[in-house]
């Protein structure tokens, strides 16, 4: 798919959003917000088994702080 058509599915999709008249789901809000419920709700459900090894610090600020 070329940038134009890209650009008009978003612009398509932005018009949508914003011209359609549509009542708010409250309750999933404040589910979402508070955290509880949800299939996606805990975003850390796995450990990663690399987490001893981090040290908070990300590759790119490393080779920022070379320069």
């Amino acid at each position: 798919m070329g940038r134009g058509r890209a650009k008009a599915k978003q612009t398509k999709v932005a018009r949508a959003l914003k011209y359609r008249t549509h009542d708010p789901d409250f309750e999933a809000l404040q589910r979402e917000l508070s955290g509880r419920g949800g299939k996606n709700g805990d975003v850390h459900a796995e450990d990663d088994p690399y987490d001893e090894y981090d040290d908070g610090v990300d590759e790119d600020d490393r080779v920022a702080r070379r320069r």
